[in-house]
């Protein structure tokens, strides 16, 4: 990329945003909260878990978002007899009697995990390995991912049966975690009427790897003032039990807090936000519009919150 000033790269940013929001809806009816969050998380090069029902078009989403970025994409559907290997790749033996690497279907830029919590806990952790450090080791071998690289992977909140949820630490690897909602009336009527006829939709491609790689440096340039890193940091530190900035009512309704990666993420949601709303730094109410996708899987609650019908959106909401 050429290099522009910092007012200009933020101002393309944005325009880029729109572009991508705007052929994203060619094909998606609604779910707009949806489509920013993941445009943020791939901005912040962060990952995200969407759990919805069947049918809300989750799968179709994220290949989408994967055709107008004109990324490499792969889809892995998860199973309950996945093996790692299914995913990072394996040595086998060539023909010239050496072993040698052939990649699995990690190796693309962005991946969508199907239905993530229906496979054994030890394929999860290979995926869940690939996210943290962008490679994969296979016998005593690293290799690197290409960049950039995102996760996107769904989760079904029914049937819970045959299925493995991710553990805490697990969910703490995705930057994000967003729920999808049905859609209103005039939503799905204009879903049904696009889906069960012969035209297709076509989307323009917008963004290649190496503009991408650009943004997500430009994110982590923008300035942020200490106000509102402060304030970022000490709304984690609210949702920490028995902490020095423990909220009145978190030693009652929480069993756990957020860690420190909730922090960094706030920070660069906020960053990211910030730019694709128009502005050059972030303030306190872009921290704020991030929030509870980053801290809801970061929290546990207690049975009295649970008792009282409390969700982890509410409480979120008392610490502001």
């Amino acid at each position: 990329m050429q290099h522009r000033s910092d007012v200009e790269a933020a101002d393309a940013l944005k325009q880029a945003y729109q572009q991508i929001r705007t052929e994203i809806g060619k094909v998606i009816v609604g779910q707009d909260e949806v489509v920013k969050f993941i445009l943020i998380s791939v901005f912040s090069n962060g990952h995200c878990l969407l759990v919805g029902v069947p049918g809300l078009a989750k799968t179709l989403l994220v290949q989408t978002v994967s055709q107008v970025l004109d990324l490499e994409f792969n889809r892995i559907q998860f199973t309950p007899d996945l093996m790692p290997s299914d995913i990072i790749g394996a040595e086998i033996l060539g023909e010239d009697r050496n072993f040698k690497f052939i990649p699995g279907p990690v190796f693309s830029n962005i991946i969508l995990a199907d239905e993530i919590n229906r496979t054994p806990p030890k394929t999860q952790a290979a995926l869940l390995e690939a996210m943290q450090e962008k490679a994969v080791t296979a016998a005593g071998v690293t290799h690197k991912l290409a960049q950039p690289f995102f996760v996107l992977a769904t989760q079904n909140p029914i049937e819970q049966e045959g299925t493995y949820p991710l553990p805490e630490a697990q969910l703490d690897r995705f930057m994000f975690k967003v729920s999808l909602n049905y859609p209103s009336f005039a939503e799905e009527v204009q879903v049904v009427r696009n889906t069960t006829s012969t035209h297709k939709q076509e989307v323009t491609k917008h963004l290649n790897a190496e503009q991408i790689i650009y943004f997500q440096n430009l994110v982590r340039n923008i300035p942020v003032a200490d106000n509102v890193l402060e304030y970022a940091v000490k709304l984690v530190a609210k949702t920490r039990p028995g902490g020095e900035f423990a909220a009145p009512n978190v030693q009652r309704l929480l069993n756990w807090g957020a860690g420190p990666r909730a922090s960094q993420y706030l920070i660069l949601g906020a960053k990211c936000h910030a730019v694709i709303s128009g502005k050059y730094s972030p303030d306190i109410e872009d921290v704020q519009a991030v929030a509870k996708p980053i801290l809801g899987h970061r929290i546990v609650r207690s049975y009295h919150a649970e008792a009282e019908g409390l969700t982890t959106d509410d409480i979120i909401a008392q610490l502001f």
